[in-house]
């Protein structure tokens, strides 16, 4: 027995070790290298370097994209292309000479070894989530959970998302009597968490740790993470992906009138999904329908905290509200930017780009390009085309939730500045750490 064991212990002791090595290998391809890269960009004054390293704790960004702008339409940085203009940023979202980026496209000849060394946990940037892949698959994973996120569907919501803002605004009643509130906690997170699991038939004793598991995981999205952060994504992607794995299970033994339920039954009885696709999709919807929402909100409440002037103006022309969450996502966007592959040679923008090559599109560039919006840093809710931002980037990779977002921010805006017209943000406000997802870790306010 004790030599059964020890082998055994040896074994588990060697695997742990094949593990750890792995791990620093994923991690010296996919970060290391990058993150060394673009530092040293960075110092030379290389535009995108200086925008990734600045955009790191949601730092100031705006000069930097104004640079990006002065440079032209498509400009070629140290590390890929870049462009704030919203016409080639479209057309790069769009257009079929451009993909999403994936590891081989990231990493060029070292990427399979990259995902060779990834492990097995669900990720967003990885296929097969819907994030990365392509049509044929994409378009099959996203047929399944399309009609959930349907206009018609998502304004059937409208009255229960406007309960659970008013019950989660009661026990904000309960929290300010005792002193100042952290909205981000206690409301901005909790409204989108709340109706998405929901949707997704997620109960309520299992919502606090999903939403603790996308907050540690939201930085997996980013690019060049240190070997710390690195290794605590990698802890929350394990999590999520061990308690998505049950929480499954537990759906297929009972099953309920949900999304989940309705994906489970269609890939075991249809065979439309594998067990690696069902996780996938599943995992990036329930995560993505929260994690930018939160910033949605936050942004929304501290630029409304900012501007009085256009708060007055939703008191008296309340049928802005709408109107007033497009502008947020315009001016301050909960997603930066994002990139694509050059599949073939084309011309973009005036410029010829190889294939092969990578193409970062600033999204919160494009939202304030002064050639599609008039005085395009001013925050006006009444604005008449903030809908032509392009915050939920476009084409096939367009944002499957948007209208659940669009809804969302503005019964959650709109529900709260009801409740506290004096809202007053205080000091020791926070943006989160993260440099693609933009918005605030904590927003701690006064409310009366």
């Amino acid at each position: 027995m004790t030599l059964v064991t020890s082998a055994e212990a040896a074994r588990d002791g060697a695997s742990r070790a094949g593990d750890r090595v792995r791990s620093a290998v994923h991690w010296s391809i996919t970060h290391g290298l990058g993150r060394a890269v673009v530092r040293s960009a960075a110092r030379r004054g290389d535009l995108q370097g200086r925008l990734t390293v600045g955009a790191s704790g949601g730092g100031a960004v705006w000069d930097i994209i104004e640079q990006v702008r002065v440079a032209g339409p498509l400009s070629h940085s140290r590390i890929a292309y870049l462009t704030a203009d919203h016409a080639v940023a479209r057309e790069v979202l769009s257009g079929p000479d451009f993909r999403s980026i994936g590891p081989e496209q990231i990493y060029g000849r070292v990427g399979r070894l990259a995902a060779r060394t990834a492990g097995n946990a669900i990720h967003p940037i990885r296929p097969p989530s819907l994030l990365v892949v392509e049509p044929p698959e994409h378009t099959r994973y996203r047929k399944l959970v399309t009609r959930v996120f349907t206009a018609r569907a998502v304004e059937a919501l409208r009255a229960r998302t406007e309960q659970i803002a008013a019950e989660l605004l009661d026990r904000l009643d309960g929290l300010a009597r005792s002193g100042n509130v952290d909205l981000v906690a206690a409301y901005c997170s909790q409204l989108p968490v709340t109706v998405i699991a929901e949707i997704l038939g997620v109960p309520p004793r299992e919502r606090g740790r999903v939403l603790v598991m996308g907050n540690a995981a939201a930085p997996s999205l980013d690019f060049g993470l240190s070997w710390s952060q690195f290794r605590t994504v990698n802890a929350g992607l394990r999590a999520f992906d061990v308690w998505l794995t049950e929480h499954l299970d537990r759906l297929r033994r009972k099953p309920g009138d949900d999304l989940f339920s309705q994906l489970i039954e269609a890939s075991d009885s249809e065979g439309k999904l594998t067990e690696d696709e069902l996780k996938a999709t599943a995992g990036l919807v329930l995560v993505a329908g929260f994690e930018t929402t939160v910033n949605l909100l936050g942004n929304g409440i501290a630029l409304l905290n900012q501007h009085p002037d256009q708060l007055e103006r939703l008191r008296h022309e309340p049928e802005l509200w709408a109107n007033t969450a497009d502008e947020v996502l315009r001016l301050d966007p909960p997603v930066l930017m994002t990139g694509r592959a050059c599949l073939r040679a084309t011309t973009v923008g005036g410029v010829e780009v190889p294939a092969g090559a990578g193409v970062i599109t600033i999204l919160a560039g494009a939202n304030r390009d002064p050639k599609v919006f008039d005085d395009p840093a001013t925050f006006d809710v009444a604005r008449p085309n903030a809908r032509d931002h392009l915050s939920f980037s476009a084409g096939r990779h367009h944002c499957l939730g948007a209208q659940l977002a669009r809804l969302e921010g503005e019964v959650g805006l709109r529900a709260i500045f009801e409740r506290y017209p004096d809202l007053t943000l205080v000091p020791g406000a926070r943006r989160r750490p993260t440099r693609i997802l933009r918005g605030w870790a904590t927003l701690p306010a006064r409310l009366r």
